[in-house]
């Protein structure tokens, strides 16, 4: 997959900011600015390292599995990471 076009992530960035105020009272004093700039450095990353992260994969899944269920795997364990709840605000059911 290609870097996201730029307004995709303002549509990111302006997401998270949106999310974030929702949820807490300040958002740790990140501007807009920054917040884009994270989402650029964020997406530059997965850009550079998604071959490392697809030869990592187990043979089976990296042969069988498409580009956009990759991608979704990797999504779905990040959120995760954040909580299970929220793992299924996005997913639904996943027990």
């Amino acid at each position: 997959m290609a870097v996201l076009p730029d307004l995709d992530k303002q549509r990111i960035a302006r997401g998270l900011g949106r999310y974030w105020s929702s949820i807490w009272e300040e958002t740790g004093n990140i501007s807009k600015a920054e917040l884009k700039a994270a989402v650029d450095a964020t997406d530059t990353w997965i850009e550079a390292n998604q071959a490392n992260y697809n030869n990592n994969l187990p043979l089976a899944f990296r042969n069988n599995a498409t580009q956009a269920q990759k991608t979704l795997l990797f999504c779905a364990v990040g959120l995760a990471r954040v909580s299970i709840a929220f793992l299924r605000l996005v997913f639904g059911e996943v027990d």
